[in-house]
């Protein structure tokens, strides 16, 4: 058995005397006023009730250590949806470090990646890395954060052996996809330049195995076809100079079109070039239009939460305490029933309502009022904005996310800039007069919301989204974010945030050095063999 919170569990016996006690003194002075008032009951009146002290702090006792977060045993529990089975392969060889492609093809590789695992919300993921050889880094599974935690920790130095083997992740993305228990369409995406060496005729071979296997292959090409150097980087990214072979020569490395050609023809597959802009959202529509059958997926968790058992002990022993007592409990029930003008606070507004019917504007409008009607209004402001967005009122939604992002709550706060980021890096496009100021205005509303929270990736995502001069149509992600509740208690609204730009930046500069450092730490404890041929890149 473990606890969330010791510091709960040690206050416990100390909340239950002190409950307990106020109880008894409770009960003492009820039976003198019982006294003085009728002295024909005071004999009744002190024979009844005796336990309730005892029962209230044994309540308040279980009540304590349920807020301490008890946890033990195991728990499973069933998931279902209709899926398709998608394994991602990406390559990880020396060659992806090449900077043809900005900031270079593995970490573009690993970006459209993630889009495309965010956008396959409800598929079986599976994640392969491959060099030398082909590993697998998660199974198949309803589980996309497993999948983007691995990609996040993708790098050359994880693999075993060095080179290229495009033949090894064809071979075990077929075994993989082939072993799927659940039905629906089969699909493997791998992401590489191409650099396969003297391997074509064995990549190729593969290839012909996933078609008779049905299944299918998309090939998505990295890199640009103009050759270009592999760059040394020392663990604070300098450069230290350029990758070169066994006799001293510079490599030189490119994409290959004609091996991704060919590995895609023998599969029967589909090739998304290198130079197409939205790799991830070519690589969707190929997999929106396959066949997708119910799946389930059983899930296992260890030390599952209890805390559950003692608040439902307590409350038993309220109720008896209740049975015990119930002239002044069935009062006090009826008080709570009694419709008080307060009790429409727990009835869902009328924002929320327009909103569960699909109507944005009317929702939006319900949330404006709902804020002009109170003093604290930075949920509804944000409700408002929200349901502007989603509708595509940008400037509408930018004006009240504005308000909401003045939250004390920092999860509202970072919830309200995140969404003016992506008010502004969608309106970018619509207005090329302001289109440089709206990508800065994004770019800094994503930046102080990584302040909030440095490990979001949608918010590092778009972003890049921002900074990039030449960005994928598309939202990255966007949109994702859910309004809270609208009963949620308001918060009041603190000065605009101070931080400037330079010092934002620093931030995030020192989370990006202190991950690297992890990396390089890794990095050094592993020794990287060399391919059979000789290459490892």
């Amino acid at each position: 058995m473990s606890f969330d919170s010791f510091f709960f569990l040690l206050l416990a016996p100390g909340f239950a005397i002190v409950l307990g006690v106020l109880a008894w003194l409770a009960r003492r002075a009820r039976v003198r006023a019982t006294a003085l008032w009728a002295p024909a009951l005071a004999g009744l009146s002190l024979k009844g009730g005796r336990t309730a002290p005892l029962l209230i702090g044994v309540a308040a006792l279980l009540a304590g250590v349920g807020a301490a977060g008890p946890r033990w045993g195991r728990s499973s529990s069933e998931m279902q949806g209709r899926a398709l089975n998608l394994a991602l392969g990406l390559d990880i060889s020396r060659s992806m470090l090449a900077e043809d492609v900005s900031p270079n093809r593995l970490q573009r590789a690993t970006r459209e990646a993630q889009r495309l695992v965010q956008d396959a919300r409800g598929d079986r993921l599976a994640l392969l890395a491959f060099a030398g050889r082909s590993y697998i880094l998660t199974p198949l599974t309803l589980d996309d954060a497993a999948v983007t935690l691995q990609l996040d920790a993708l790098d050359p130095d994880i693999a075993s052996e060095g080179g290229t083997e495009l033949a090894e992740v064809l071979l075990q993305g077929r075994d993989l996809l082939t072993a799927a228990a659940e039905g629906g369409a089969k699909v493997l995406v791998v992401f590489t330049d191409g650099e396969t060496h003297d391997t074509v005729g064995a990549a190729v071979a593969a290839a012909r195995t996933l078609g008779s296997a049905g299944i299918t292959l998309i090939m998505v090409g990295e890199g640009d076809t103009l050759a270009a150097r592999i760059p040394l980087r020392d663990e604070s990214g300098r450069l230290l100079g350029y990758k070169a072979d066994d006799e001293g020569r510079l490599v030189r490395t490119w994409r290959r079109d004609d091996v991704l050609r060919g590995v895609t023809d023998a599969a029967g597959g589909i090739l998304v070039s290198g130079n197409t802009a939205d790799q991830a959202g070519a690589v969707r529509r190929v997999v929106d239009g396959l066949e997708r059958s119910a799946t389930r997926e059983r899930r296992r968790e260890d030390l599952t939460p209890r805390g559950w058992l003692f608040a439902l002990a307590a409350v038993t022993l309220l109720g008896l305490q209740a049975l015990l007592r119930r002239g002044p409990a069935l009062a006090l029930v009826a008080l709570t029933l009694v419709p008080f003008g307060g009790a429409g606070a727990q009835r869902p507004s009328a924002g929320d309502r327009l909103l569960r019917r699909g109507d944005t504007t009317g929702a939006a409008l319900a949330f404006v009022e709902e804020a002009a009607r109170r003093a604290s209004a930075d949920t509804a402001l944000f409700n408002a904005g929200t349901a502007a967005l989603a509708r595509g009122e940008l400037a509408a939604a930018a004006q009240w996310l504005a308000g909401a992002a003045r939250s004390l709550d920092p999860e509202l706060r970072f919830r309200a800039l995140y969404n003016l980021g992506l008010a502004a890096l969608l309106q970018a496009p619509r207005d090329s007069a302001k289109r440089a100021e709206l990508r800065a205005e994004a770019a800094a509303r994503f930046r102080e919301a990584l302040l909030l929270r440095p490990g979001s990736p949608e918010a590092k995502w778009n972003l890049e989204l921002a900074q990039d001069p030449n960005p994928p149509q598309s939202g990255g992600g966007g949109g994702s974010a859910k309004p809270p509740p609208s009963g949620a208690p308001p918060s009041p609204r603190p000065r605009a945030s101070e931080v400037s730009q330079t010092e934002a930046e620093q931030i995030l500069n020192s989370v990006e050095r202190t991950e690297r450092d992890v990396r390089a730490e890794q990095a050094r404890r592993r020794r990287v063999a060399h391919s059979a041929a000789g290459k490892d890149w």
